[in-house]
């Protein structure tokens, strides 16, 4: 009765294994592009290269679509939009779930809102808009302010 149970737990093992290594696979492909840079990660999800600011230390793109981006310090700029000044703050450490379109579970980002700093919670390409879901209301800015990314001040 033993060998009737080492059998099903050894085929189990191995099917387990199998699944594992396969995941690390799918897991290590999305980053196997060495030349990709996370500039082309974000043009590949059909959104501009100017979400972010120049100077990405390093990235990461993990299964499910989690990205995590480092930069060199807090970085502040602003973007000027049909006359209007909007101030922008990364911090060090940003990141988010990348899928076409659409970043979801930002974290790391602010805008400034009047006098107040509110972070982003999602952007999502809608046409020819950027929707940036802040803490407490939606902004929408044209793609075109966001072609070329920004440098730091």
């Amino acid at each position: 009765m033993a060998k009737q149970q080492v059998l099903p737990t050894v085929a189990l093992m191995a099917y387990l294994l199998l699944i594992v290594s396969s995941t690390a696979t799918a897991s290590a492909n999305l980053t196997a592009d060495s030349t990709a840079t996370v500039y082309d990660v974000l043009q590949q999800n059909n959104l501009p290269r100017g979400l972010l600011p120049l100077g990405v230390q390093s990235y990461a793109l993990h299964a499910g679509g989690a990205l995590q981006v480092t930069l060199p310090g807090e970085c502040n700029f602003g973007v000027t939009i049909a006359g209007k000044q909007y101030k922008f703050r990364y911090q060090r450490s940003v990141s988010g779930v990348i899928q076409p379109g659409s970043i979801s579970r930002v974290s790391g980002v602010s805008v400034q809102v009047a006098f107040a700093w509110l972070g982003f919670n999602k952007v999502d390409l809608v046409g020819d808009q950027l929707k940036i879901q802040l803490e407490t209301s939606t902004q929408s800015f044209p793609v075109q302010a966001f072609s070329q990314s920004p440098r730091c001040n």
